[in-house]
């Protein structure tokens, strides 16, 4: 299947190569790179176009363009938010390459540049449901803890809902945590969050771009139901070294990036560290405070660290190299020396990543990748000699290559293909007492290979009619070694074992995978458009909790386990106003979900050991609608949006809630934002945030009974109740200092004092550290400014006692955070 796909692909590229430069005898092409002038890294999503025929398109991930049109005199137009535009009068006939150099716009023209970007690509472009943004735009926003977080800023758009209160989980349109596919320079990040939630993984000082896909997934991506955010690292400045950084309450990091070699090469490293726990053994050690307690918090810890590397090197103009790597890791542990007890937690991800950039030719692009992503979970605790230890993770070796092909202004085609193997840790235990070791099964693990290929085309039928058409082909194969334990239904003791020998087939699935997109425009301010996208999901995390956590188990599909699949149906209206300093958006969307997965009615995690992880699952079906409003005001001093989403989430399980429909854990009716940013002066930013959610569901005892002096509760059908509405408000302001005058004032000083010495003023030599590019700013957030006490988790406890007669049981709700004020230094030089 995968050889005749491949044909298939080829046979299409021959016969379009063939008819198109039949068709365009007279036609030649402009190409090239589009770069920031200040640093030297590619423009993702850059506009070139031609200005006379409004035709073009935008840079791709590597900042490369190609637009091929007719013979002619034109005017050659790039824009980018942020940048003066460029213009170029060209002369075509024969091909060129054009590589472009963006200047910064300047700040006092910085709002006249960006109107006159060709900012119309929500109305414009095929996609749905894609959100791209802008990193400098988040670091204004108020931070938890003053630490800047991609994840939940994504939570504050129409269609992702957040987990709650100290989580960077997401779900995007009714799907489940493990229906995102989460990307850092194209290796798949498995959890991404530090401390149990409260922060993501990824450090703003190193990110370039972020790219939310809801709905409409292009064909390049696989793998996942729900949506694909594609997070992109900083390159590094290629001309000049730089240094940056920030120290805050809890947490301090730093990022520094220069030149290997000038405009040929560059590198950037960026790493955080926290130090919360550090503070709190300092103050007990300020305070001389002693007792078992703070004797305990001695020999405990809780942190979090992460690195982030980068390097690039421009072997010519059609040769690129990249290589990058992540590394992170959550430690917590604790000790109390007198009980002879000690136990310690750590999880975390690395990837690497090596990336080769080919020109075959003016409208033919190439990536190549070799990829690798690890995330591993440990949990250990000693008593007395006795020693426990639990482990689960993911591990992947991943070789891909992408294409891009651009025959014409109307056409952009894409095609590649990628192949994964998986190793699989689903919890496994060891155990021993002194030296005495226990048979826990020991560290199982299993192995599955996943590759898939894919062809699209996004192209006009005429200057109205968009389309976007894509397949894709994927295929998943379970292999050995592995044993298939199989049990007394009775006794639940193992009675006979199927063992497979080393990549032998257990069991493998596969299928196509179609992708549809259409938009129709009205005018240039207007469109409407329409998606439909077919997935299938072959690796699944398994999940007790309504929250992510790091002892979640990554699952590949198996005899028992089925692909997910799940297809989405969106439509839309896009319109913009006043120049495209609005944009304004409703969507519809409808989701049909297959082989979802779930725990077993009185399943845990640690059930697996010494047996098959999946038999603990249990399966169903789901369904997801609802719709999205959005507005932006994009331009000026005052800028934000305004978003909503009504929606339904359902689940159906035979094995569970009596085969009855409810409501999924994550399932929110009304979710609600507001994020507004306002630029008094060159000195200070304001910004507010506000949420509102419908409280979760959640499934809690209706009444109970007493047998023998023990209490039996009777509970009511799953997620049949809610949790109270979350809300909550948060403020920021970011002081600046003026540069510029500071150093008008220094000059002003030293002439005065040349003046007063009888010096002659036009000898003044200004010293070099005053002209160094040094930038500083202090931001102050106060996180839940109203002091909402919104439930975290919500339990029961009993009062009185059954002897009495006066037992009574109590709802009783847990909060995290009260109003939390922070404060942050950020530096640049």
């Amino acid at each position: 299947m995968i050889k005749r796909f491949f044909g298939f692909i080829l046979i299409f590229i021959f016969f379009c190569t063939s008819f198109l430069n039949a068709q365009e005898k007279q036609k030649f092409t402009i190409s090239g790179y589009v770069k920031d002038a200040s640093n030297g890294e590619y423009s993702i999503g850059a506009s070139v176009y031609i200005k006379e025929l409004l035709k073009g398109g935008n840079t791709n991930q590597y900042g490369f363009y190609s637009i091929t049109v007719e013979k002619g005199t034109y005017h050659l137009i790039s824009s980018y938010v942020g940048f003066q535009n460029y213009e170029k009068v060209i002369v075509l006939d024969k091909d060129l390459r054009i590589n472009i150099d963006l200047k910064p716009a300047a700040i006092n023209t910085k709002e006249v540049e960006i109107i006159s970007e060709k900012s119309d690509k929500n109305v414009s472009s095929t996609t749905m449901g894609t959100v791209k943004l802008d990193m400098e735009e988040i670091k204004k926003l108020p931070a938890f803890m003053g630490e800047v977080d991609v994840l939940k800023t994504i939570q504050l758009l129409p269609g992702v809902k957040s987990s709650g209160d100290g989580n960077t989980g997401f779900y995007v349109r009714g799907g489940g945590p493990d229906q995102n596919l989460i990307l850092l320079d194209e290796a798949v990040v498995y959890n991404a969050s530090h401390l149990l939630g409260f922060f993501s993984v990824f450090n703003g000082d190193a990110v370039k771009s972020i790219n939310l896909i809801k709905g409409g997934m292009p064909a390049q991506y696989g793998g996942r139901l729900a949506s694909v955010l594609d997070i992109s690292m900083k390159e590094g400045n290629n001309k000049e070294y730089h240094a940056e950084g920030g120290i805050g309450i809890i947490s301090s990091r730093l990022t520094l990036q220069g030149p290997i070699k000038k405009d040929v090469s560059s590198f950037i490293i960026s790493g955080r560290r926290t130090y919360l726990t550090e503070l709190a053994k300092g103050f007990i050690n300020l305070g001389k405070i002693k007792n078992d307690q703070t004797e305990g918090l001695k020999k405990s810890g809780l942190y979090f660290y992460d690195f982030n590397a980068k390097v690039n090197w421009r072997l010519s103009d059609k040769d690129r190299l990249f290589a990058s790597g992540y590394f992170g890791r959550d430690v917590m542990n604790f000790g109390d020396p007198k009980a002879d007890f000690k136990f310690g937690v750590s999880w975390g991800n690395a990837t690497g990543v090596l990336r080769w950039n080919h020109l075959f030719s003016n409208k033919l692009f190439m990536n190549v990748s070799g990829i690798f992503s690890d995330y591993k979970f440990l949990f250990g605790v000693n008593q007395s000699g006795f020693e426990l230890k639990l482990f689960s993770g993911i591990r992947d070796w991943n070789a891909k290559v992408d294409f891009g092909y651009f025959p014409t202004v109307r056409h952009e085609v894409k095609f590649g293909a990628n192949y994964i193997f998986h190793t699989f840790t689903p919890t496994s235990a060891t155990a021993k007492q002194n030296e005495t070791e226990f048979d826990l099964g020991g560290v199982k693990k299993l192995h599955a290979h996943d590759m898939a290929a894919y062809l699209s085309d996004d192209f006009d039928i005429t200057d109205k009619l968009k389309v976007h058409l894509g397949l894709r082909y994927s295929y998943f194969m379970q292999v050995g070694p592995f044993d298939r334990y199989i049990k007394d239904p009775f006794t639940g003791l193992t009675t006979d074992t199927i063992h497979y020998t080393s990549n032998q087939k257990v069991a493998d699935y596969g299928g196509l995978e179609p992708r549809f997109n259409v938009r129709y425009s009205f005018n240039s301010k207007s469109s409407v458009k329409a998606s439909y996208t077919y997935n299938l999901q072959y690796i699944h995390l398994a999940s007790l909790a309504a929250v992510t956590l790091p002892i979640d188990t990554w699952v590949p599909s198996s005899e028992l386990v089925k692909p997910q699949k799940g297809s989405q149906y969106s439509i839309g209206y896009f319109r913009n106003f006043f120049d495209n300093k609005y944009e304004t958006s409703v969507e519809v969307y409808y989701k049909d979900l297959k082989n979802q997965i779930e725990y077993r009615d009185g399943s845990i995690p640690g059930n697996s050991v010494n047996d098959n992880t999946d038999k603990d699952f249990v399966f169903g079906t789901g369904v997801a609608y609802g719709v999205e409003l959005f507005l932006k005001k994009r331009l000026g001093k005052f800028n934000g949006w305004v978003g909503y989403t009504l929606s339904y989430t359902k689940r159906t399980f035979p094995d569970l809630n009596k085969g009855k429909e409810f409501f999924a854990k994550y399932d929110r009716r009304h979710d609600a934002s507001v994020v507004l940013s306002y630029d008094l002066s060159n000195k200070w930013t304001f910004s507010v945030i506000w949420v509102y959610g419908t409280g979760n569901a959640i499934t809690i005892p209706t009444s109970y009974y007493v047998i023998d002096g023990n209490i039996t509760y009777d509970y009511s059908e799953r997620n049949a109740y809610r949790m109270p509405p979350y809300h909550r408000m948060d403020v920021s302001a970011t002081y600046t200092p003026d540069r510029t005058k500071r150093l008008e004032r220094k000059k002003t000083k030293l002439t005065k004092e040349y003046e007063a010495a009888g010096k002659d003023v036009s000898e003044i030599k200004v010293p070099k550290r005053w002209l160094k590019n040094y930038e500083s700013s202090w931001n102050f957030s106060v996180y839940n400014v109203y002091r909402r006490h919104n439930p975290y988790i919500i339990y029961f406890a009993n009062e009185g006692s059954v002897t009495e007669g006066n037992l009574s049981i109590k709802a009783k709700q847990v909060y995290l955070f009260d109003i939390l004020p922070s404060i942050t230094w950020n530096f640049k030089f």
